[in-house]
Parts: C-alpha cells; sequence; structure tokens
C-alpha cells in the first residue's frame, strides 16, 4: 500500500500520543486530520467519558465503528483512533485495507505517568489504575501487532516519533 492514495492511521494504548503526534505527521505530509474520538463526540454532543457513562460501551463501539467507516471512505488522512477501536475485527480488517495502520508502542508505566491526575478514561476508573494499564495491554498487543509496522515512542518527542514514521514510509 502506498501512502498517496490511502489514510494513515494510528493506534496504540491510551495517551500513547496518537493525537499529538497525528497532528504533527499530518501538518509534515500536508494531509488532514482526524481524531476519531472527536469525530465521535461532534456526532453524539457528547464527551466520550459521558458517552460511556450515560449508554456504556457497547454503545460507544457502535458509534465508533459508524464512524470509523465514514472517516475511511476518505483519503490522505491522519487518523488518531482510540486505544481500543482495532479490538473489533471489523475495524481492524477495514484499517488494514484502507490505511496504513500504526501502532505507536508506549509502556503501561509512560501511559499510567501521562494519564495521573485525569479523570477523563473512562476504562482506568477503579482503584488500581497501574494494574488496569498492563491488563489493557497485555489484552491488545496482539491486536496492536497487526499493524502494519510498530514504533517505539517511549522516551521521544513528538518531532522524534514523526520522524521515525517518515522514515518508515520512505522505505521500499
Amino acid at each position: 500500500m502506498t501512502t498517496d492514495d490511502a489514510n494513515i492511521a494510528l493506534t496504540g494504548l491510551m495517551a500513547a500520543g496518537k493525537t499529538a503526534v497525528g497532528r504533527r505527521l499530518a501538518r509534515v505530509l500536508g494531509w488532514s486530520f482526524l481524531d476519531l474520538d472527536a469525530v465521535i463526540e461532534a456526532g453524539e454532543g457528547l464527551a466520550v467519558r459521558e458517552i460511556f457513562a450515560s449508554r456504556g460501551e457497547p454503545y460507544f463501539r457502535e458509534r465508533e465503528k459508524a464512524a470509523l467507516g465514514r472517516v475511511l471512505n476518505g483519503a490522505g488522512q491522519v487518523i488518531a483512533l482510540g486505544g481500543g477501536a482495532v479490538v473489533d475485527g471489523d475495524n481492524l480488517r477495514l484499517l488494514k485495507e484502507r490505511s496504513l495502520l500504526i501502532w505507536l508502542k508506549v509502556s503501561p508505566r509512560t501511559v499510567f505517568n501521562r494519564t495521573e491526575g485525569s479523570d477523563d478514561r473512562p476504562l482506568l476508573q477503579g482503584p488500581d489504575r497501574l494494574k488496569r494499564i498492563r491488563e489493557l495491554s497485555e489484552q491488545r498487543e496482539g491486536i496492536y501487532a497487526e499493524a502494519h509496522f510498530a514504533v517505539e515512542t517511549d522516551g521521544l518527542t513528538v518531532d522524534q516519533v514523526v520522524q521515525r514514521i517518515q522514515q518508515q514510509l520512505c522505505r521500499p
């Protein structure tokens, strides 16, 4: 797949840097940027955490699937996915067909540090956030590994991650 006729979709755990990296990568490529959670929020008129609280995760995943299908009809977009978007097999298949899927790989400890003090992560509610992050990481690692390629992000700046992605894009 070439990036000339596709999209680039960024996946990985929450707080992996998908939105920040996606915005910067889109700017560098001259493409548009979409945050899938923001698309869902605009359509629902509610924040993701409010959707989870009032309508539940299954409802959110339905909205996510519908939004992803619409978004992937376009091209020349960098798309920041929610951390769980690829868990659905249909979503994963569609992403691999219609985009270059990149896994922003981040350690559970880094996610913990980046989300400390934040209460807007519905899947991290509970007494032991680090344990929950590790569980999510273990559950999703095999799915994330189905991406076209991965970029380790721990200890890197947004610009460094974008540079590593660009290096991968330039490989034959």
